[in-house]
């Protein structure tokens, strides 16, 4: 590579902060909510036309407000891991990527208020996202035609986390704000997050911070490795500041972020060092067999540290014939050192941007619509000794459009987008090219009132990453030798969506069923096994994904509702004798959930039923089935324009001792035990 390489200057960042929580006496209880039978609407910024949840024609997900406090958790694949239709990594609790229908990775694209992430996580699981849930305003989850316009290779879907960081609006009263404190018992951890926006006139400023510790967490009973997963400590810090200039027709501003989290990377299998792949087959030095982990040796830490600069625009009606021109661009400076006995063994640095222009035209002929670019460019290496990736460098290009209409009860929705990848590499297996053009169709049909019907199909080309190019060399996070394929070609999604709303009266529901043929599925194929180490080389072969996901809810009277929900997902290679299955794929699972809402006070319970996964590739063990029982309340009250809320929460209250099959290390990093959680959180 002979390019200038993208440099960050560290802006100084200094943001102290004191937050004592005053209790006063005399608080009064909020409001009574008066019924409904309607849910809220609730607008999906990430949608090309930033529509309504209920309008959009595939099965999404919007977590905001209280839900979101309930459910957030360290990492984002634990925040949303409930949802139906998704599932989580799971390397332990700090790194822990969303998996969706049981695709991940690249396959996974997570944005931050529209812009891409550029960290590590699609390398490999043991690297967290670079996001911190407990700053996130909502998450967004989409799939279908609205994805399509993020990425032609979000064959799973699109993971959107909205944040304040660059100020949007002027706060009512001039200032507003929040703080929130909480602490677990499992892992011994507790966090604090604040955010304050302040503006005048036509400008506004923004700060947040974080900072959270947990110590190593604690597993269901009779787990044989112990009653904590040794080395899955974790601490870290976040802080943002932005400002914007706030109009009439819209707004543009900037902002920096910085974040730091140490954590470990427990499963490290110290024993496999030294192993060598000849040819297909695997080589070790001889050594005791020993069940996990040495714990006289250590756990490496992995340090991460990422600079972002964002920077958020938003015009509406700027000429005639022209409704709204859109423009995210970020620059992300990320690197992370893996730590062994205090010394850095290897050190993968990602600098990245990635700039996007979306134009929303009038309405012609009554359809609706916009054209946009993207571009992104990613430097990516790795030094020392775990280094199985040479310096690549990444650039992509894509058009993309969308359009909808409305035909009385029908809704009509299509998008294409067409990309440019290039990708240069620092050794002699040869640069590589790659274009992909994808396409999507969908309509819905609202047939009575409070019904929706909806169908698409999408043709969606990903191209295959760097990682899957060119690594070559052990990677012992995931007891892995990886080697990649130079002559991999795109890989071709072939998506049938179908759902099924209710969204007024007593009953609602949410119901997808889907069917993906994946021509040249690019999957890591097991060549050889030794001592737990595999050797995986990437290698395409059709495949197969049907599944459904889906929500049931009963409202029991004024103050009582019940649901139902459950989720399964079959993926097998296809065209072959004995219809191999894929590795990792999630289980199905089934829960019922009750919840009970009056006045400022709403409790809930909730039982899910995970069954076994049986259905294993080759080299992969089954993976036993559990019961998990979670209990959870908050309490509202407000005094002198405050608010604070008090909330709850013990998951797996049996202390089931359970293992996440979509995980590398599964066995050695159960999931959490029964976990107590208290906070508070306090806005103005």
């Amino acid at each position: 590579m002979s390019s200038r390489p993208l440099s960050l200057r560290p802006l100084p960042l200094a943001i102290r902060f004191a937050l004592p929580l005053l209790a006063a006496p005399g608080l009064a209880a909020a409001a009574e909510p008066a019924p409904t039978t309607v849910l809220a609407p609730v607008t999906v910024t990430a949608s090309p036309l930033q529509s309504g949840s209920s309008e959009l024609l595939t099965p999404n997900s919007v977590i905001e407000g209280d839900e979101l406090v309930r459910r957030r958790a360290t990492s984002l694949g634990e925040t949303l891991a409930d949802e139906p239709g998704m599932a989580a990594s799971h390397f332990g609790t700090a790194a822990s990527r969303p998996i969706i229908r049981g695709m991940d990775g690249a396959r996974v694209r997570v944005l931050s208020d529209g812009a891409e992430i550029q960290d590590a996580s699609t390398i490999s699981p043991d690297h967290a996202v670079a996001t911190d849930p407990m700053l996130a305003t909502g998450i967004e989850v989409l799939r279908g035609p609205s994805a399509l316009v993020y990425g032609g290779g979000a064959t799973g879907g699109v993971v959107n986390v909205l944040d304040e960081r660059v100020p949007t609006a002027i706060p009512e009263k001039g200032v507003s704000g929040n703080v929130e404190m909480r602490a677990g018992t499992a892992a011994r951890d507790y966090a604090t997050a604040f955010g304050l926006t302040a503006g005048a006139r036509q400008f506004a400023l923004h700060v947040e911070g974080l900072n959270h510790h947990a110590g190593d967490y604690r597993v269901g009973r009779d787990w044989s490795g112990g009653d904590r997963v040794y080395g899955s400590a974790s601490r870290g810090n976040s802080g943002s500041i932005g400002a914007s200039w706030i109009g009439e027709q819209g707004f543009w501003g900037l902002a920096f972020s910085s974040q730091h989290r140490t954590y470990g990377l427990p499963g490290h299998a110290h024993d496999l060092e030294g192993c060598e792949a000849d040819g297909n087959t695997l080589a070790c030095p001889a050594h005791e067999e020993e069940e996990g982990h040495d714990h006289e040796e250590g756990v490496p830490d992995l340090v991460m540290r990422t600079e972002r600069w964002d920077l958020r625009g938003e015009q509406r009606n700027p000429f005639a014939g022209i409704s709204r021109v859109r423009v995210r661009g970020s620059l992300t400076d990320y690197r992370h050192d893996e730590v062994e006995e205090g010394e850095v063994a290897t050190t993968f640095r990602n600098r990245a941007g990635n700039g996007r222009i979306e134009v929303e035209h009038a309405p012609l002929a009554g359809w609706r619509g916009l054209v946009g670019t993207e571009l992104s460019r990613r430097r990516f290496s790795a030094i020392g000794e775990e280094a199985y990736l040479q310096p690549t460098d990444t650039r992509r290009q894509a058009l993309f459009v969308h359009e909808e209409q409305r035909f009385g009860d029908w809704h009509v929705e299509g998008a294409a987008r067409q990309e440019w990848q290039r990708i240069d590499v620092e050794s002699d297996q040869g640069n590589r090219t790659h274009n992909g053009t994808s396409v999507s169709a969908g309509t819905s049909w609202h047939f009575t009132p409070g019904w929706q019907a909806g169908a698409s199909l999408t043709r969606a080309q990903r191209l295959p990453t760097a990682e899957e190019l060119y690594a070559n060399g052990l990677h012992l996070a995931t007891r892995t030798w990886e080697r990649g394929n130079a002559d991999l070609k795109r890989e071709t999604s072939n998506n049938l969506d179908l759902s099924l709303r209710k969204t007024e009266g007593d009953t609602t529901l949410k119901l997808g069923v889907y069917h993906n043929r994946v021509q040249n599925y690019i999957h890591a194929r097991t060549l050889d096994e030794l001592d737990g180490l595999q050797l995986i080389e990437y290698s395409q072969r059709d495949a197969r994904f049907t599944g459904f996901e889906g929500e049931l809810r009963q409202a029991l009277g004024r103050d009582y509702a019940l649901s139902l929900l459950g989720d399964y997902v079959r993926a097998k290679l296809a065209n072959t004798d004995d219809g191999q299955n894929l590795a990792r794929i999630p289980a199905a699972r089934a829960g019922l959930r009750g919840e009970y809402s009056r006045n400022a006070f709403s409790a809930r319970a909730e039982i899910f039923r995970v069954a076994s996964q049986r259905r294993v590739a080759d080299h992969e063990t089954s993976t036993p089935g559990y019961n998990l029982i979670n209990l959870g309340a908050s309490y509202t009250l407000r005094q002198a324009g405050l608010e604070y809320q008090f909330y709850t929460k013990l998951d797996n209250l049996t202390n089931q001792l359970a293992y996440a099959h979509s995980s590398f290390i599964k066995d050695a990093t159960p999931l959490t035990g029964r976990n107590l959680t208290l906070g508070v959180r306090m806005s103005f």
